[in-house]
């Protein structure tokens, strides 16, 4: 009877002891499980995130689409579209350098410029633009492709590139200020823009100055109504004129300052000092 106890007791010992061991198991697999599931859904969560962004990118590359399929059957030069300040429109870009604000579908279009109230300013964003358009322009020519007016190394403070004329009546005045724009410290670097366009008699005296052999005072003779020797050669006045174009020229003399700002006439060299915030006693 003794020994029956005895077994009896042994047994739920052995079957208490099991039943702990399952359930710490079962407890194991089941904190495990979380785990795996919070893993997963950690994931989950992370794709639905990137559809999300893909499908709002996608949305937004259809949105431009639009536009530019629309224009392009309006036979339009279009170079690029992008946002634009004003909420709900857009900026739409031309070959020739027009920009114009534009709705979703590409129907209705705003030309002219931009304008928006900072604080007590109103400041127009377009000219800002155009600034930052003719200063990047500006950065990927050659000086070796002008006719460079400037002071000693030592003595430059500053620059200004001008589209100019040889027949131009305010680019004679103007070439007449550079020996005092050098002594100012400002460099007068010169770009061909011949007004009377590509083939006319301009253009032909202004490239027989870019191909003399003494580019300087062939330009200096030419300004001051003398002849010069007519030349022709591999020349970058079409580029410059093409350039001016792009850079919103449209008369001479044409001065553009480092900051991308167009100076459009002639300013004497006191004016333009003043501009470059040189001062007129240096």
């Amino acid at each position: 009877m003794e020994s029956t106890l005895n077994q009896g007791k042994m047994w739920r010992s052995t079957s208490v002891e099991a039943t702990m061991k399952e359930n710490d198991f079962l407890l194991k697999c089941a904190g495990h499980s979380s785990r795996v599931q919070k893993g997963l859904h950690s994931l989950l969560l992370m794709a639905s995130l990137m559809l999300s962004l893909q499908v709002l990118a996608a949305e937004r590359l259809d949105e431009f689409a639009d536009i530019r399929i629309g224009l392009a059957a309006a036979g339009l030069p279009l170079v690029e579209v992008t946002g634009s300040e004003v909420p709900g429109l857009y900026e739409v870009k031309l070959t020739d350098g027009t920009v114009l604000l534009t709705d979703r579908t590409g129907t209705y279009f705003v030309v002219g410029d931009v304008y928006q109230r900072i604080n007590q300013r109103i400041v127009n964003l377009s000219d800002l633009r155009r600034n930052e358009d003719r200063r990047a322009l500006l950065a990927d020519l050659d000086e070796s492709e002008m006719v460079v007016f400037e002071p000693a190394s030592k003595d430059r403070k500053a620059e200004i590139t001008v589209f100019t004329d040889i027949d131009c009546g305010f680019c004679r005045k103007l070439h007449q200020e550079v020996p005092e724009l050098n002594r100012l410290g400002i460099a007068v670097r010169y770009l061909a823009y011949p007004r009377a366009g590509i083939g006319s008699e301009s253009f032909d005296k202004i490239v027989s100055a870019w191909c003399s052999n003494d580019q300087k005072r062939a330009l200096t003779l030419a300004k001051a109504g003398e002849s010069i020797e007519s030349l022709t050669c591999d020349n970058p006045v079409a580029k410059h004129f093409d350039l001016g174009g792009r850079m919103g020229v449209t008369g001479t003399p044409a001065i553009v300052l480092e900051s991308g700002r167009l100076v459009p006439g002639y300013l004497p060299a006191e004016r333009l000092a003043a501009e470059l915030g040189l001062s007129v006693d240096s």
